[in-house]
Order: structure tokens, then sequence, then C-alpha cells
């Protein structure tokens, strides 16, 4: 019987990573980059916090929990850590706003941040430079995760926000209080045995929502006991019967234990994280994208379209080029022809077009027949990266055919947004929750993280004035 230890070179690398992150050695262009990113969700999560969805689960987490650590962000409630960080995450991720790293097929901010904060609150005194290193922590390791299991792994059927999202929640969570390596071995391994979520609630659930906040939930956990001396699974990437990378691909090869600590402190995946400008799933944004720079070439609206054709990858037809269900606000969210008739017929896809009311609109529903989307192998050939590549063709009713290819969206890494527009942004999502004064403390405070003394001030800014 082999009784020695277990080969967690991985594990143990990103735990290396993680508790060795020291805020001078981030070069700057990460740390002005994690701010804007952090701000982006912030303002995500104010919006969310008055959606019904996001209600119904504040107002029964309520009930259960009479403690009052930690914020609700956009809302007079309070509540126990887990609690909070598992209402924040679900209101960051509550309407298809919040970013995404589209190579590792996660939204990074909705997960890091909720268990960050909670953490920021739960010992005052984490200065705003240890905040920002901790939060890089969290939004390099999840994407590295999901490098690793590559874009099968949501192809499968596994919502990856969720069951990666836990290893970028506990990263920053651990970062955050300061764990040593062996501790955040056993953080990594409490926090992926709950990884979990399925694809299937894109299609009108509202759980699809609370996956974030349950993976953020899980990472706080991880780390919080870890801290105490709990102890996980030490080698939660290698292990070759019931680890992470094994079970979740159902293989002993599909997946590139590499990926995990490739590049530390050379490539920093923060820097690969996109932002929304769209109101819907990430991977309909390319094609909206295309559909706005055909316009501009040559003028036309929904009454002139005959067809549409979207060539995109497997991934992207699997994961929103399904038969439209008329089936709730998520699933007009999810949905390619669907995003692609309200673009049309709207002018725009954002928060002001989505509503329970247009979830089966007639107008809607008649155009988005008219849209084909076509797995090409071609694009599925070029990976991950290009995952969201698309080539659009549009054929209007005179008989002009209109084609363009986009391979990234406005926000991505190669047209990331300027800090007008992400600021702009913030302020539209977050006038929902706040007052324009306390607004502009909140995002002058992100901005400006790197000089406050305590991180905490961030959760007190997120609570509307005269409610606490």
């Amino acid at each position: 019987m082999n009784t020695g230890a277990p080969d967690n070179r991985y594990t143990r690398g990103i735990a290396d990573f993680v508790a060795g992150l020291k805020y001078e050695a981030i070069p700057r262009e990460v740390r002005e980059r994690i701010k804007l990113l952090i701000l982006d969700a912030l303002g995500c999560a104010l919006y969310g916090a008055h959606l019904p969805w996001c209600r119904i689960l504040q107002r029964t987490l309520a009930k259960l929990d009479r403690t009052a650590a930690c914020a609700v962000w956009g809302t007079p409630r309070r509540l126990s850590a887990p609690h909070a960080a598992l209402a924040n995450g679900t209101q960051v991720q509550g309407f298809e706003l919040d970013d995404v790293h589209r190579q590792g097929v996660l939204h990074v901010g909705a997960v890091v941040l909720p268990a960050l904060v909670a953490v920021a609150e739960l010992r005052r005194g984490m200065s705003g430079r240890e905040f920002l290193a901790s939060a890089v922590a969290g939004y390099e390791i999840g994407p590295r995760v999901g490098l690793c299991m590559g874009p099968e792994h949501i192809g499968q059927g596994w919502h990856s926000g969720a069951t990666l999202g836990v290893f970028s929640a506990v990263a920053g969570a651990a970062r955050g209080l300061k764990l040593d390596a062996g501790k955040t071995v056993h953080a990594l391994g409490i926090a992926g045995t709950q990884a979990a979520g399925l694809m299937a609630a894109q299609y009108g659930a509202m759980v699809k929502r609370m996956h974030a906040g349950r993976a953020s939930q899980s990472g706080l956990y991880g780390a919080l006991l870890a801290e105490a001396g709990f102890t996980g699974i030490a080698d939660v990437f290698e292990s070759e019967y019931g680890g992470f990378c094994t079970t979740f691909s159902r293989s002993q090869d599909r997946f590139r234990l590499s990926e995990l600590t490739a590049g530390f402190g050379e490539v920093w995946q923060t820097l690969g994280v996109a932002l929304k400008f769209y109101s819907c799933v990430g991977s309909n944004h390319t094609t909206l994208d295309a559909l706005r720079d055909l316009q501009a070439q040559r003028p036309f609206g929904a009454k002139d379209v005959k067809s549409i054709v979207v060539h995109a990858s497997q991934v992207t037809v699997d994961h929103a080029g399904w038969k439209y269900r008329a089936e709730g606000v998520a699933s007009a969210q999810m949905n390619l022809s669907f995003c692609v008739a309200t673009l049309l017929l709207e002018g725009d896809c954002f928060v002001d077009q989505f509503s329970e009311k247009i979830v089966a609109d007639p107008k809607r529903l008649a155009l988005a027949e008219k849209v084909e989307v076509r797995a090409d192998p071609a694009i599925s050939a070029r990976g991950s990266k290009y995952r969201h590549a698309v080539r659009v063709e549009v054929q209007l009713n005179d008989g002009t055919r209109l084609e363009r290819s986009v391979e990234a969206p406005r926000g991505s890494e190669p047209n990331f947004a300027s800090e007008a527009q992400i600021v702009s942004k913030f302020e539209k999502l977050a006038a929902r929750a706040l007052k324009r004064s306390q607004l502009a403390q909140l995002r002058d405070a992100v901005l400006g993280m790197d000089k406050l003394k305590d991180a905490s001030r961030i959760a007190k800014l997120l609570t509307p004035k005269g409610t606490r």
C-alpha cells in the first residue's frame, strides 16, 4: 500500500503563488486593470440588487439568518458572511452584465469579490493594496483552471462559472486571510469538492443566476475552514480517482495540468478578462457587434432581413445556438437568435431591452426564426481562444448579401474598453441602487483602492446611506 504523500505539484504550485503574491510584484498595468474590473462587477451587483430572483434569495436567506456581519450590496440587509457571499455573487451575475474570461470560460468578478469583500468585513484593517493583491490572486487562478479543462468542460454540460469559480473565490479569500501555502492547499481542496453547476439552468431557471454566488460561498468556506485547520483534498487537481480534472472531464487525459501554473509572474490572466456591453451571454456579443458593423456599412432594419446565418464554434452553438424557448428572461438573454432579434428591433441589447413581458414578444419570436446558428469546424478547430469568433451572413429582402467576421467583441482583451466607458456603464447600473453622491464616492474609492487604509469601506459604500 502506498502511504507516501500525493503528487500535488500543481495544487501546491497554485498555493505557493497565491500565498506568496505581493502587491509590489504585480505589474502596474494589472493593478490598474483590476480596479476597473472591480468597479464593473460592483455596478453589475448594484443593478442586480432589486431583480426579482435576487430579492427572493435575499428574503429567504434573511429568514434563515439573523447574523449581520456583512452587507448585501445595494440594500439595507446584512447577513452572515457565507450568505452575503451567496446573495452578492448572485447579484453580480443577476442580469448577464458581468465580466468573462473568454478563453477560461469564467465570470471572474462574480465569484472573487463577494467572498473577498466578506473577508474584508470580517477582518477589518485589510489595506486597499492587500485587497487588490488578493483580488488579483482570485482573478489569476480560476481562468487557469478553465484553460486546463478547455471548452469541452462547458460543452459537456457543466456550468463553468460554478465549477471553475470555486477556485477563483477560494484563491482570493485565502490570500485575503493571509493563509500560508500549506493551508491554501487545503482551502483549494475544500472548495474543489463543492464544485457544482448544470448548464440546463440556462433555459430559464432563476438558479442559473445563483451559481456564481454559490461558488463564491464555497470558496469562502474553503478559506475560513482551512484557516481553522480543517483539511481538504491535497491533490484536488491531480488525483487520478475523484480528482477535479479526471472527474469533470471523465477522462485521464482530456485536460492539461500544466496550464494550472503556466506563466505565473509573467502571463497575467487578469488582462484576459473581458467586459460586457450587452446584457446577454458572452457567446452572443461577437454576432451583435458584427450586425452593428454591417448596419454602419449598409443601413438596414428588422423589416429588411430575409435570413441571417451565424457560423460559430461548436461551443457557441451548444451554449447559445439552441432553438429558443420562451421560459424566462434568462432564456432570452442566453439565446443567440433571440438576442439578434432584440438588437435589430430595439437598436440595442442592454438592460432596458429585457423584462418578463418581452420573453414571448411575437415580433422577436418571428425575427428569431430567421436566424440560424451553424457549427463551423474551422472556427472550432482554432480552440478556446477563438471560441466566440463568428462569421455572420445577412441576406436582405432586396437581394443584398452582407458578411462580417468578428473574432473578439467590444470590451475584450484586444479591444478593451476605456476607463470612461467602464465608468459610464458603472454609473448607469449603480444608479438603480445608490444616490449619485454615494455612487461617486464608491467610484472614487474603487479607482483609488491602492490608497485605502481599510478595504471594508467598500462594503459601507455599497450600503445605501440612511440604512446602516
